[in-house]
């Protein structure tokens, strides 16, 4: 099994086609593509997300991915699960899988933590509620001045932020395991090391802090993830992807 790792996707898929992505004219159905997150392929929930996702399917190697903060979380629950090495899924099409959270998946002897989710960034200036009587009226100003907003259930979700559900989960898997793995694969990452980076842009949550916990329980190879649309390599092990997409050996 050969696994590729990348960033977010963000409903755009133009980087895995054969002439750019040309690993692939050797790559099966076994074989796997992870995307760290604002996976992006479900966004409409109807469709005209079908396209895209009926792509991906063509392809001759698997999708499989974590959530984001910019996904449609109303979509994802009509999806059923099932267990696949190991772990839970949605099986979005045959061969593109959601990783769901705190899931630990054994792929070709090597263990791999998967938890989606991340705070958006880019809701400064406030989250409109679509059937709020002035919503109209908001909506324009906002619009008129490029302000940084969202919309609750069209253009953000609360679910961005795991559960305590799966917060629990997680440190239950991750205790089957001994908080044992070989990779990690996030949205976000560690407060930590998210301050190493972002000169305090990027605030601490929840989500961030408990990857602290995990950072300081967990014995692990890589930490992969996304979010931060950049490529990077931070104290050796934790490795931010955007675009790039690269091979695990």
């Amino acid at each position: 099994m050969n696994i590729f790792i990348t960033g977010d996707t963000h409903g755009d898929f133009r980087r895995f086609r054969p002439d750019i992505f040309y690993e692939q004219a050797h790559m099966t159905k076994e074989d796997l593509v992870l995307v760290c997150g604002d996976f992006g392929g479900i966004w409409h929930g109807d469709p005209r997300d079908d396209a895209g996702l009926d792509w991906l399917e063509s392809l001759p190697y698997t999708t499989a991915f974590v959530l984001g903060n910019h996904e449609n979380y109303d979509a994802y629950k009509g999806y059923p699960k099932e267990e696949w090495h190991g772990g839970q899924i949605q099986r979005i099409r045959p061969s593109v899988l959601h990783l769901m959270r705190g899931q630990v998946y054994d792929l070709n002897g090597r263990k791999f933590f998967a938890m989606g989710g991340a705070s958006s960034h880019d809701i400064q200036d406030g989250i409109l509620e679509p059937n709020a009587p002035d919503f109209e009226k908001k909506l324009q100003q906002l619009e008129r001045r490029g302000a940084l907003f969202r919309v609750n259930h069209i253009s953000w979700w609360a679910e961005e932020l795991p559960s305590e559900e799966e917060y629990l989960e997680a440190r239950a898997n991750l205790e089957h395991v001994n908080w044992n793995v070989d990779y990690i694969i996030t949205h976000c990452c560690p407060s930590s090391i998210q301050d190493m980076f972002s000169g305090g842009m990027f605030k601490k949550d929840a989500l961030t802090d408990f990857f602290d916990e995990v950072r300081q329980r967990c014995t692990f190879r890589y930490w992969f993830f996304g979010h931060y649309h950049s490529n990077m390599v931070i104290e050796k092990k934790y490795a931010m992807l955007y675009e790039q997409i690269i091979r695990l050996k």
